[in-house]
């Protein structure tokens, strides 16, 4: 319940002062929203494969947004910033859509 009322405090928070990303930070934000939605609904599956740890998903949650900006980083140090986002968010969708999935089969025996 907590968690949730974080959520909707950030959003009105956001939608009220109006964020800037800085202009050095803005081709990671979109990764990093990606990566924190995979560890999410990761988070979600395991609740309700009944194997969810608190601990393991605050780690996974930041390890995959600081991994996933750091294979962006590391991309952009290349010249290949946009290949190597674009193959991390295929990834990271990926994954997304396999956790979707099985949320769904779960919720509706389907």
């Amino acid at each position: 319940m907590i968690a949730a009322l974080a959520l909707a405090v950030g959003v009105i928070l956001g939608v009220i002062l109006h964020p800037t990303v800085p202009v050095g930070l803005q081709p990671y934000l979109p990764i990093a929203v990606v990566a924190a939605l995979d560890a999410v609904f990761g988070g979600v599956r395991a609740m309700l494969d009944g194997i969810f740890d608190d601990k393991v998903f605050v780690v996974s949650f930041i390890a995959n947004v600081l991994v996933a900006a750091l294979v962006v980083f590391l991309g952009d140090q290349l010249g290949v910033g946009s290949q190597l986002s674009t193959g991390v968010v295929v990834v990271l969708g990926i994954r997304i859509f396999s956790n979707a999935a099985a949320i769904r089969r779960h919720l509706f025996r389907a």
